[in-house]
């Protein structure tokens, strides 16, 4: 899918990952960009883009934002939320369960609320903001990969489901990024613009899958090694 002239849009656009997104589409010649977050103030004000209240949690939201985003040829479904911890902890479910309804369900609700609209547009894309966890699990980010492995596998399915409409699904997989999830996170960080401009270049070349970083590259390939990837590692 070619970026220039299209419509799009981002959940969770007022900073990060989302914001960077924003940013991109318009500087490779997007008409418009809606930009969806639950504060639709704390979006930035730039030319060529719609500030749009929504929370992927609610219906309602979810079927306002399809009624004035008609037009939309290339849906981004980056709003997430994460949250340190393991399943052992006293609250897990409760914080697992609220990661799933963002995480999962979110994208499930934006993904079928939108399709139609996708179709009556020419297909478009569909790009589904995932992570380098949905194949990992160390236990120090439990309920947030488990809530990034169904997603993953949620884009799998809509990428079959899609097709009849030639709706491009593209899943994009990366290891820390530079934003406010994991600001307190040593080691290596990728930053959102750098992400973002190979995950768009790999939607322009009709990708189905974007790894979009070096960690993250070797981890899926570790998924077939003797000793896979998501199993303890020697020291």
């Amino acid at each position: 899918m070619k970026i220039d002239n299209t419509i799009a849009l981002v959940t969770g656009a007022n900073r990060g990952i989302g914001l960077a997104f924003t940013r991109a589409l318009l500087a490779r010649g997007a008409r418009k960009v809606y930009a969806a977050a639950r504060d639709p103030a704390s979006v930035p004000a730039l030319p060529g883009v719609v500030p749009l209240q929504l929370d992927v949690t609610q219906p309602d939201q979810v079927a306002a934002a399809v009624a004035l985003a008609g037009d939309v040829n290339l849906l981004i479904n980056n709003a997430g939320v994460g949250q340190f911890g393991g399943f052992l902890a006293a609250d897990s479910e409760e914080v697992t369960r609220q990661m799933l309804e963002v995480n999962f369900f979110g994208v499930l609700r934006m993904s079928k609320a939108f399709a139609p609209v996708l179709a009556a547009n020419g297909g478009g894309a569909l790009l589904n903001v995932l992570s380098i966890v949905a194949w990992i699990n160390g236990g120090e980010l439990a309920g947030y990969a488990a809530s990034k492995s169904a997603a993953w596998s949620l884009t799998n399915a809509l990428r079959h489901e899609l097709a009849a409409q030639r709706t491009q699904v593209l899943g994009l997989h990366m290891a820390f990024v530079d934003t406010d999830l994991v600001r307190a996170v040593d080691g290596p960080k990728t930053s959102p613009e750098l992400i973002v401009a190979r995950a768009l270049d790999g939607l322009e070349a009709g990708l189905d899958e974007v790894l979009a970083d070096e960690r993250t590259q070797l981890t899926k390939l570790g998924l077939v090694a003797a000793r896979p990837s998501y199993l303890p590692q020697a020291a």
